[in-house]
């Protein structure tokens, strides 16, 4: 959580809530990026590097995916869908039917999908999403760094293939 709050607060000194708040999130609808893929990837490869690999492989693991047209095939992260995060956000789900809905995505993709949580219902959610609430917090920083791993790993690659295949 400390280091996703550094990388959206720009390093800024606010609270979790203040922070997400004033994240830019129209980031998405101007340049068609998340406002996740302002974190800087190899810092955040830094960071998996201090997660012990027990807590890294309860949370994520490694799959394959095929990128389309060029038939590209590259590692990508993926949820561990039945490790410990699963479990904790499917106990925490059974207080919070929003993230209930959100831990049964999970299980049926074993993916985390940019449309299970949507800015701007996390900032109009306060009931379900309450930004003091380290558990949201926790499930909010683990979400973002999980999509941009997901946009920025393959990106170069996915790139070259694309401007080959063209």
């Amino acid at each position: 959580m400390k280091f996703f709050k550094s990388e959206m607060c720009l390093h800024m000194d606010s609270d979790f809530k203040t922070c997400y708040e004033r994240t830019p999130h129209e980031y998405l609808i101007a340049t068609g990026n998340g406002f996740w893929t302002n974190i800087d990837f190899d810092e955040q490869k830094k960071l998996y590097d201090q997660i012990s690999k027990s807590t890294f492989n309860e949370i994520w693991m490694f799959c394959e995916s095929t990128y389309y047209p060029s038939k590209t095939k590259a590692k990508d992260i993926c949820a561990v869908s039945t490790g410990k995060y699963q479990k904790y956000l499917t106990e925490l789900g059974k207080t919070n039917p929003r993230i209930a809905k959100y831990a049964e995505r999970i299980q049926a993709s074993g993916d985390f999908g940019s449309l299970d949580i949507q800015y701007w219902e996390v900032l109009k959610d306060k009931k379900h999403f309450n930004l003091k609430d380290p558990n949201i917090q926790l499930i909010l920083a683990i979400h973002y760094l999980s999509m941009n791993d997901q946009s920025t790993r393959n990106a170069d690659l996915i790139e070259r293939k694309k401007v080959k295949f063209n």
